[in-house]
C-alpha cells in the first residue's frame, strides 16, 4: 500500500484515478480548496503558490491534476490568465513542497498535448520540440513550473495528456450525443490527427507512472495508434448505427467557441513512445475498441 496525494480529485481523470488507487489498496490525500468535508481532505490554496511540505510527510507519490478547464468558459483575456495561473501557482506549490519534505517523493504531474501546437502530418513524440500559440506557452510555463521538484532530485515526470474519451463527460460526451442523434460528423475539415485516449488508459497511465519512477520527463499519454478526427466521428457513427457526414464547419466552430476553436482544431500526430518503452499496456489498444467501450 502506497500514500497517494492527489490535486484536481474531483475533475473527471481526478475522480476515477482516487477510485483506482482506492480500488487497489492505496490511501488517498485530497488536496481541495474548500473547506475539508471528509477525513482524507487535506485544505490548500494553490494561488498562494505554497503547500505545507507537512502535508506530504508521509506520502510516497503525488499526482497533480489541478487547473481550470480549458475549454470551460469562452477565452476572454482574464479567462486565459486563469487557464496559466491555475497551472503554474499550483505546480509552483507542489514542486516546492516535494522538494522541501524531506524524503524522495515520486510527483506525476498533469500537463497536455497541447506542447505541440499545430502540426499537421508531423509525427510528435516526447523528443519534439514545443510548438507555438496559447496552449504550447502554457504547457511550457506549466512544466517549468515543476523545476524546483526536478533541481532537488526528485522524481518528475509530465503526464502530456491527449483528448480523453469518457462518457461520463469530457470532450467525448458532446461528440457522442451527437452521434446517437445522427448528426456526428467531423470537426472541420477532419483531415486533422486527433490524439485520443480512453478513460480507462488515462487512469491506467498515471498509475504506471506513479509505480515506476524510473521513467521521468514529458510522457505523452494518448492512444497508440494516431487517428484523424473523420475516423473518430466515423467510428462513432458505426458504433451507434448513424450516420456521421454532417461536417462542423471552421467558421462556426470558431464563431461559437472563438480562439479556443483553433485548438480545437489543430492537428497532433502525437504517439506515446515513453509511455509503451516503459511496458505500459493498453487496454483500448485501437480506436474501434476504445469507442466500442465508450457507446457500451
Amino acid at each position: 500500500m502506497s500514500r497517494i496525494a492527489v490535486t484536481g480529485s474531483s475533475g473527471l481523470i481526478g475522480t476515477a484515478l482516487v477510485a483506482a488507487l482506492q480500488q487497489r489498496g492505496d490511501e488517498v490525500v485530497r488536496l481541495v480548496r474548500r473547506a475539508p468535508s471528509r477525513p482524507d481532505e487535506v485544505q490548500w490554496d494553490p494561488s498562494s503558490r505554497h503547500l505545507d511540505p507537512q502535508v506530504l510527510g508521509a506520502v510516497d507519490g503525488v499526482v497533480h491534476l489541478a487547473g481550470a478547464g480549458v475549454g470551460d468558459h469562452r477565452w476572454t483575456p482574464s479567462y486565459k490568465h486563469e487557464i496559466l495561473a491555475s497551472r503554474t501557482d499550483s505546480t509552483t506549490a507542489v514542486a516546492r513542497a516535494v522538494a522541501e519534505v524531506g524524503h524522495p517523493v515520486r510527483l506525476v504531474s498533469g500537463s497536455a498535448v497541447g506542447f505541440y501546437g499545430d502540426r499537421g502530418d508531423e509525427e510528435l513524440t516526447e523528443r519534439s520540440p514545443p510548438g507555438t500559440g496559447f496552449l504550447a506557452d502554457v504547457v511550457l510555463a506549466w512544466e517549468a513550473a515543476a523545476q524546483p521538484a526536478v533541481d532537488a532530485g526528485a522524481s518528475v515526470a509530465f503526464a502530456r495528456t491527449g483528448i480523453v474519451l469518457a462518457p461520463e463527460g469530457g470532450a467525448a460526451a458532446p461528440m457522442l450525443k451527437l452521434g446517437r442523434l445522427g448528426l456526428g460528423g467531423p470537426l472541420g475539415s477532419g483531415k486533422q490527427f486527433s490524439p485520443w485516449i480512453t478513460l480507462v488508459d488515462e487512469v491506467g497511465a498515471l498509475l504506471h507512472l506513479l509505480d515506476h519512477p524510473e521513467v521521468t520527463g514529458p510522457v505523452n499519454l494518448v492512444g497508440p495508434a494516431p487517428v484523424r478526427q473523420r475516423e473518430i466521428a466515423a467510428a462513432i457513427g458505426r458504433a451507434v448505427h448513424r450516420p456521421a457526414l454532417l461536417p462542423a464547419p471552421s467558421f462556426a466552430m470558431k464563431a461559437v467557441l472563438g480562439e479556443f476553436a483553433g485548438d480545437v482544431l489543430a492537428s497532433q500526430r502525437v504517439v506515446g513512445d515513453a509511455l509503451v518503452a516503459g511496458g505500459f499496456h493498453h487496454t483500448h489498444g485501437d480506436l474501434e475498441s476504445a469507442v466500442a467501450w465508450l457507446v457500451a
